[in-house]
């Protein structure tokens, strides 16, 4: 007879983690199916002493993340390395200026000036009053139009857009989206962090957790089908293992989910989202021998709409002694994925900024990693893309988490919004 839990989670990426993390420790009995490896795509690869993180390794606005409500109600020990934003630097071509990722970078930034400087300023005072929340039905670029923003204030907005939302295409983001991030991005005293050992060091943390709370983790468990009755899901079966539960969470994308869940009540509602395009980047990520001193930590390519990131000033542990890791991301559009030439200009592109930014590194290169279109959202959200709920109308016991579900913030932050709004769910069903 096959054993029976309170809650069985399909998929051990952030949210399923955090998910069965939360769950456990307030007794309810947790099993947690991984078909690969614990962290989904938030993992940490050591190569030749380096810790290259997959993912997007920064935490946004972590002083109101949900990431921090989890560390505070599990008790996780979680090494906050800040981001500092005056080290923060855009390349406007001959120059570099101060990033205005808060207020101070505001004033200080080249980017902007005079009128254009204090338009800009009036923009963000009226986001983080609330006087602007924006419409659902209408995206930022239509939403500008209407509002008779001018062109330069209309380009740093959109410059932003680009640089947090990961996306080449800003312009399509929902108003309403757009609004609610920034007055979170411009009413925090954290902006931006990362954690210290990378994403493994917070993936072991939740595993603590759920050990500690005697949850049951099955890794290299492919979950195939599910058997349902009526409005209920009554059990998941990965090959000829079956696990029965009270409440099922599936944790993973739903191009992942249409196998599983074909010719059900809800098979047209996961084809739907599965058809769905993610954000997409190129990630060229360097290891060097020894350390190259420059008076930034970030420097983002206002042209190419690529950035740098020295990942080892925030997290020494990534490194080899007296060494340093450069991270640069580019945006790519989506009919530029899988393009063999165009990728490679993007790394060529990527290489030239190093050589701007970073003299010298390749005398001291050690290892470089590349991935050529790593997504950082399942979904990325566009007036013709919208996440995926959180719970099902057609199975009563059935719930979704994943940063391609309704949530809080971006990326990572999507993950643990969710993943916290579905444990709530199941709480309030006692």
């Amino acid at each position: 007879m096959a054993e029976k839990f309170d809650v069985v989670i399909v998929g051990g990426g952030l949210a399923g983690l955090s998910a069965g993390a939360l769950l456990s420790s307030k007794g309810k009995k947790v099993a947690l199916l991984e078909r690969g490896m614990l962290g989904g795509r938030a993992v940490t690869l050591s190569i030749k002493g380096f810790n290259f993180n997959f993912g997007a390794h920064a935490i946004y606005a972590r002083d109101s993340s949900v990431l921090r409500t989890f560390e505070d109600k599990l008790g996780l020990h979680i090494d906050w390395q800040d981001f500092d934003p005056d080290k923060a630097k855009y390349d406007i071509g001959n120059q570099l200026t101060s990033m205005p990722a808060n207020i101070v970078g505001l004033f200080r930034t080249k980017v902007l000036k005079g009128f254009d400087k204090i338009a800009f300023t009036f923009e963000i005072l009226k986001t983080m009053l609330k006087m602007e929340t924006g419409h659902s039905h209408m995206s930022i670029a239509k939403w500008m139009e209407n509002q008779n923003v001018n062109e330069d204030v209309k380009e740093m907005m959109l410059t932003l857009a680009s640089s947090n939302f990961f996306t080449k295409e800003p312009e399509k983001i929902p108003s309403d989206v757009f609004f609610t991030y920034y007055r979170r991005l411009f009413a925090t005293n954290k902006p931006v962090a990362y954690i210290g050992g990378g994403w493994q060091a917070l993936i072991s943390e939740f595993v603590r957790v759920m050990d500690e709370n005697h949850a049951e983790i099955m890794t290299k468990t492919k979950v195939d089908s599910i058997t349902w009755e009526n409005d209920r899901i009554k059990a998941v079966h990965a090959g000829e293992t079956t696990i029965e539960g009270d409440e099922f969470i599936f944790a993973i994308p739903p191009k992942e989910m249409v196998k599983i869940f074909k010719e059900t009540k809800i098979d047209h509602l996961v084809s739907h989202y599965a058809a769905y395009k993610p954000s997409v980047v190129l990630v060229y990520d360097i290891g060097l021998s020894k350390k190259i001193d420059v008076p930034f930590t970030y420097v983002y390519d206002k042209k190419e709409n690529m950035f740098i990131t020295d990942i080892s000033h925030y997290d020494t542990t990534c490194v080899p002694e007296g060494g340093q890791l450069l991270q640069a991301t580019a945006y790519l559009r989506q009919d530029e994925v899988g393009n063999k030439e165009i990728v490679d200009q993007y790394k060529e592109k990527v290489e030239k900024l190093y050589d701007k930014h970073f003299p010298g590194w390749r005398d001291k290169l050690v290892v470089p990693r590349v991935s050529v279109k790593a997504v950082v959202q399942e979904i990325k959200w566009t007036m013709s893309q919208k996440p995926m709920p959180v719970s099902s109308t057609d199975y009563r016991n059935l719930f979704f988490a994943g940063d391609w579900c309704e949530g809080q913030g971006q990326l990572s932050e999507l993950s643990f919004s969710s993943a916290y709004e579905v444990s709530k769910l199941i709480f309030e069903k006692e």
